[in-house]
């Protein structure tokens, strides 16, 4: 593998992960709230507290995510072919 494989495969899981958690997150603010999220926060017609819940909690979950599924995938890469990803060394502990 090389570093054009890692980064198809990095980018990849977290486009996936960040698609998914977007979703997951659309459908729990519909829950949560009864109503669905906002389209556009920046819009002056959104609330201000409905734009800043959205943005805090969908920019944490999604950057979660995509965190998680960056990891897996590098932990699989390493598991693979018996190295860090390119750009990835074992640094400092």
């Amino acid at each position: 593998m090389n570093a054009m494989v890692w980064k198809l495969l990095g980018t990849g899981a977290a486009v996936g992960a960040g698609a998914a958690a977007n979703t997951v997150m659309k459908r729990s603010w519909k829950l949560a709230t009864g109503s669905n999220p906002p389209d556009n926060p920046e819009d002056p017609d959104v609330g201000w507290k409905e734009a800043v819940a959205w943005a805090l909690v969908s920019g944490a979950v999604i950057g979660l995510a995509r965190l998680l599924a960056e990891r897996q995938a590098a932990a699989y890469y390493r598991k693979s072919v018996g190295a860090p990803p390119p750009g990835m060394g074992a640094g400092p502990t």
